[in-house]
């Protein structure tokens, strides 16, 4: 492989045979090297190959900023995620949790913590994320030898999440975080009771609001209503689930100008009544 940019000492832009850049790392890798000779192989410890050209641009760009090793706890971090969370990962986590490490670490160096408002909800929702990100902070901590408060984890772990799903960005993610928290305290106060959150019954509903948010977010719930008299029979026979569900209604429509469909209904108000039904005989 070419050298095609000398980001340090450490870190360079090659292209392969088929024109795809790779960013490289090994230690003493561009010492005393130029643009457009070959690299020592036997020194390359770490490769990324970035198919996007558009991110591969911003991927340099920030590179000239960054040390190596917050690149480094970057993809160690990104490998454990893609291992515990068994999956695909957006090839934009590159640049965005580098550069959120960056900058939390500077910051953090600096004295100045940030909180996180949704680190509550983050915990709750988010378990496989977070049980990742809290992995990711001992790995981070253990190298730099800052320690991290739990809002980073949080932070970690929207990131995660963001990539995990292909959301269109950050705040798209924390406003979905919002939506099912929202709904989630809408049910506890129409019931009068708390439920257990450890549940399978909970996770089950709460997965089916982080993928109904995610879906609203992006247009793709239904627009459609489906067949009237289903409707009107699970509103007869799950009155309390019915009247719940257009208390959750009422706030989509006037928090964020949505209007649920007669379909979307009928699976929420089929959803909460599960909920709440099973966790009461239990």
């Amino acid at each position: 492989m070419r050298i095609k940019k000398i980001f340090n000492n450490n870190v360079v832009l090659t292209e392969n045979d088929n024109q795809v850049e790779i960013v490289v790392m090994g230690r003493g890798l561009a010492f005393q090297k130029k643009v457009g000779e070959e690299i020592d192989g036997s020194k390359v410890e770490k490769t990324f190959v970035i198919h996007s050209k558009n991110l591969s641009d911003k991927l340099s760009e920030l590179l000239k900023e960054i040390p190596s090793d917050h690149l480094e706890l970057s993809n160690d971090i990104i490998e454990l995620a893609k291992r515990e969370l068994d999956c695909h990962l957006n090839e934009t986590i590159y640049l965005s949790l580098t550069d959120h490490i960056h900058f939390m670490l500077t910051r953090m160096q600096e004295g100045l913590t940030v909180r996180n408002p949704l680190l509550w909800e983050i915990k709750k929702f988010y378990k496989d994320e977070y049980q990742v990100a809290n992995h990711a902070v001992q790995m981070i901590e253990k190298r730099t030898g800052i320690q991290l408060p739990d809002d980073e984890k949080a932070s970690i772990a929207l990131h995660l999440f963001n990539a995990r799903k292909g959301s269109s960005g950050m705040e798209q993610t924390m406003k979905m975080t919002k939506i099912v928290n929202g709904i989630t305290q809408i049910v506890k106060y129409h019931f009068g009771r708390a439920f257990d959150e450890e549940s399978t019954n909970y996770n089950r509903f709460t997965t089916h609001l982080r993928y109904f948010a995610y879906r609203m977010i992006r247009g793709e719930v239904s627009d459609g209503d489906s067949d009237n008299s289903l409707f009107e029979q699970v509103s007869r026979q799950y009155s309390d689930a019915y009247q719940c569900t257009m208390k959750v209604q009422s706030y989509l429509k006037v928090n964020y100008s949505f209007e649920m469909s007669k379909e979307e209904m009928v699976y929420f108000i089929i959803h909460i009544h599960r909920l709440y039904s099973r966790e009461k005989t239990e």
